[in-house]
């Protein structure tokens, strides 16, 4: 990065620190992509990587009067800041699958803590007339909101996998119920 730009930032960076929100602006534009695409090498995912630079931006905003141009670059201090925001992104994920997990085994095979969220019994048996894995893909994602990223990881298949499987399970169920 040139000495220019990098000095283009540092008074960005400076302005934003002053509460100035055209300088955050213009300074999200000029490192968004950047950033992006730093924190998607880290995360595999692109929902997960806008999270995590959503966060970063936040911080930044917040920590901007600590940036010291005598330390490092700009560009620099705000991946740093953008690499930490993906991984606490990163750790969420997987505390909340790991919570949920425990909970999968005692839940899902008899259908009953996904019952109260369920619109009706009709559903409850179209489900039941899956395969344990695929009901189980089904509630967490359509009853706990899991992504489809996560349950590749909770199951154990590619996330392309899931999606075909999500899919028909899908088909299934409206068949079953009419339509």
């Amino acid at each position: 990065m040139s000495e220019q730009r990098q000095d283009e930032l540092a008074g960005l960076l400076s302005k934003v620190a002053a509460g100035n929100r055209a300088a955050f602006r213009s300074l999200y534009e000029r490192t968004s992509a950047k950033l992006f695409a730093s924190v998607r090498r880290i995360l595999g995912s692109n929902a997960a990587a806008e999270d995590a630079v959503q966060d970063a931006y936040v911080r930044i905003w917040s920590r901007s009067g600590d940036f010291d141009p005598a330390i490092g670059s700009p560009i620099a201090w705000m991946t740093t800041i953008a690499r930490h925001a993906a991984i606490d992104v990163a750790r969420r994920g997987a505390e909340r699958i790991s919570a949920a997990s425990g909970e999968l085994d005692v839940e899902i095979p008899d259908l009953a803590a996904a019952g109260d969220r369920l619109a009706s019994g009709g559903l409850t048996t179209c489900l039941e007339q899956l395969e344990a894995d695929r009901r189980g893909m089904v509630l967490l994602a359509y009853c706990y909101g899991w992504s489809r990223e996560e349950l590749s990881r909770r199951f154990d298949k590619p996330v392309a996998t899931i999606k075909t499987v999500l899919r028909r399970s899908l088909i299934v169920l409206k068949e079953c119920l009419g339509g």
